[in-house]
């Protein structure tokens, strides 16, 4: 059997019997050779090799190493070739980051670099307060966290979250308990929002994600309230998050993903008052790969079932 893997895989299989290993270059065509392949893995983003594995007469198997697949599905591959995910590569990064993004901002980060930028001490940053004024969140400790969007990287995210103090509840498509969190259904989430301090976002994209954080759920949250989205850009109405940043009706925001990427220039976000914007960057460095791997390859010499199955 051959499995083709990137060259800019964190990765190394050990070998394993039967089985050859070729790898390609992402950023170069495939050659025939590639695509002899009876399975490969692909990081999962939009990218011609993706197009080209088409031509994969004997391909069987496509391990995306992003935990959504959306561009191989959309691709058209036949029910023959079986998907797999990167579900749990990216839990403990993109909680790490969504937790980075919440502290930088409720901990007034952004307005120490520009003080400092400036040379200036910033007094109005300094001195005793309340964990919470009423106006302005400063602190994780105590606040009401909901994270919208319930697998592994949302529980991740749930635990991250509570070990600095917070009260975290979920939301998924039916309610209950996950990994010792309350979850609450999707269609309770409005009768949420308004006691949420922080909104995390990590839904997947489909068209019932499209726009789900909307000028009207914007406007029930409380006017001090960040929202942090680490899941997929096309949740949020990002005209609408604008507009409620820019006339001060939501405290701030974290945002890593969009529906355009790059951002636009001429985006409004990028002059919001309170925002932290970051590239995309939130994963990227996939985690667990080489062991879930060699587990999925001798599944498919067995004839077993796949772990992390896309549905098709």
């Amino acid at each position: 059997m051959l499995l083709i893997v990137p060259t800019d895989a964190p990765f190394v299989l050990d070998p394993v019997d039967d089985v050859e290993v070729l790898a390609y270059d992402p950023n170069d065509d495939l050659t025939d050779a590639h695509l002899a392949a009876d399975a490969a893995v692909v990081w999962g983003f939009a990218s011609p090799i993706i197009t080209q594995l088409l031509g994969a007469p004997r391909l069987r198997w496509i391990q995306t190493l992003t935990a959504g697949p959306d561009p191989v599905l959309a691709a058209g591959f036949p029910a023959s070739v079986q998907v797999t995910t990167g579900r749990g590569f990216h839990d403990e990064t993109v909680a790490e980051h969504a937790l980075a993004l919440a502290l930088a901002g409720l901990r007034q980060l952004p307005e120490c670099l520009e003080a400092q930028a400036d040379r200036r001490w910033a007094d109005e940053l300094t001195g005793f307060r309340p964990l919470f004024d009423g106006v302005t969140l400063t602190s994780l400790i105590g606040a009401q966290v909901t994270v919208w969007g319930f697998g592994s990287i949302g529980q991740t995210i749930a635990a991250r979250f509570a070990a600095m103090g917070a009260t975290v509840t979920g939301v998924a498509r039916s309610a209950g308990e996950r990994g010792g969190f309350a979850v609450r259904a999707t269609a309770e989430v409005d009768d949420l929002l308004p006691q949420t301090d922080v909104l995390v976002l990590v839904l997947p994209k489909s068209p019932e994600t499209d726009n789900v954080l909307d000028a009207r759920r914007l406007a029930l949250l409380p006017s001090y309230a960040w929202v942090i989205n680490v899941g997929r850009g096309n949740a949020i109405d990002e005209p609408a998050l604008a507009a409620a940043l820019h006339d001060g009706s939501l405290g701030g925001a974290g945002l890593d993903v969009f529906k355009a990427e790059p951002l636009p220039a001429d985006s409004p976000l990028w002059s919001a008052p309170h925002v932290i914007i970051t590239p995309h960057n939130a994963g990227g460095r996939p985690l667990h790969t080489k062991e879930f791997i060699t587990d999925n390859l001798h599944r498919l010499l067995n004839g077993d079932q796949l772990r992390n199955l896309a549905p098709r």
